[in-house]
């Protein structure tokens, strides 16, 4: 019976942890797993974890509320990458003594998560899925939607933070009016970054295109509402590359079984989205896997820094602690 300790590495959802970096060091050491699948529910989740002393988790793909810490007897270290991880609990953890560590810098690809909010809009503006399936299908143009030109059209930026920043420079290259709103959103960052500050009711009413750039909190949660949808433009483009619970998703498909908006998706209340959810059947959509964050350049910075956070901790010299007061405790 091995000795070693046991590493979960958690939501390699695209079967990517293997190649993105050097595990032979951890290897050599610990007993890693990796876990390419989703846990069906908490209890799952505590079930399949509850023999490991280190887990690595990726971002908030997998929710690590108290009480699912509390169900995993032999964790003392739990890692996480990027920043923040809204869905942890991190007083729970270090009301048990488990050390938490983050990644940070790296290499992340910053940008990444705009680029693909700009892939969206293009896609979504001149019905690139539907396009690329007729030509697999033997068909051709018929059934393609009518595209719309972006130059001359309203882009409204909910968020003019460094993504939404992005966004922004992104539709001024292709001579689109942009416009932006959020609830602390200053006229000097507006005059900085060039676009036009209006408020949440006319960026609704005057947008040909929206694309939300904002952290989910309680007070961005179900931000857009019907009524917001009600005032879009018939056609407009909603793109969502920040999280699923900032727009209503009942609202949402409403819209768009009445032919009334158009959705760009990367993220969604529940991740991964349930084989049977209406969204995957609903018309006017582009759908992405919530892959936002996940390039190369990502991957090349995250797994790294995982491996070197559960070394440090298995050498006594843990790094990267984002709860640094549980290291003094006896």
């Amino acid at each position: 019976m091995s000795n070693k300790s046991k590493v979960a590495v958690l939501d390699d959802w695209q079967g990517v942890a293997r190649n993105a970096a050097d595990w032979s060091g951890l290897e050599a050491r610990a007993d890693v797993s990796i876990f390419q699948e989703a846990f069906a529910n908490e209890d799952d989740a505590a079930e399949k974890l509850a023999d490991f002393d280190i887990v690595l988790s990726m971002r908030e793909r997998t929710p690590l509320p108290g009480t699912l810490i509390n169900r995993l007897p032999k964790l003392r270290m739990l890692g996480m990458t990027g920043a923040r991880n809204a869905s942890l609990d991190t007083p729970a953890c270090t009301a048990r003594g488990i050390v938490v560590c983050n990644t940070s810098g790296g290499g992340y690809a910053d940008s990444a998560t705009a680029e693909l909010a700009l892939g969206l809009l293009i896609a979504a503006a001149r019905g690139i899925p539907r396009g690329d399936a007729n030509m697999r299908d033997g068909t051709f143009q018929m059934g393609v939607p009518v595209g719309v030109g972006l130059a001359g059209k309203t882009m409204g930026v909910m968020g003019l933070g460094r993504l939404g920043g992005y966004m922004a420079t992104y539709c001024k290259a292709l001579r689109m009016n942009v416009i932006a709103w959020s609830q602390n959103l200053t006229a000097e960052r507006c005059a900085e970054m060039g676009v036009t500050l209006v408020s949440k009711d006319e960026l609704m009413a005057q947008s040909d295109a929206i694309s939300i750039h904002l952290v989910l909190s309680p007070r961005s949660r179900g931000l857009i509402g019907s009524a917001d949808i009600a005032r879009m433009k018939q056609g407009a483009i909603l793109i969502n590359t920040s999280r699923g619970p900032i727009i209503d998703e009942a609202a949402m498909l409403a819209a768009l079984h009445a032919n009334k908006i158009v959705a760009a998706l990367d993220v969604y209340d529940r991740e991964p989205l349930p084989v049977s959810h209406a969204l995957r059947a609903a018309p006017n959509t582009v759908l992405m896997p919530h892959m936002g964050y996940g390039v190369k350049e990502t991957w090349d910075g995250f797994y790294p820094q995982m491996i070197e956070n559960a070394l440090g901790f298995l050498d006594g010299k843990p790094v990267r602690v984002t709860n640094p007061e549980v290291l003094t405790k006896a």
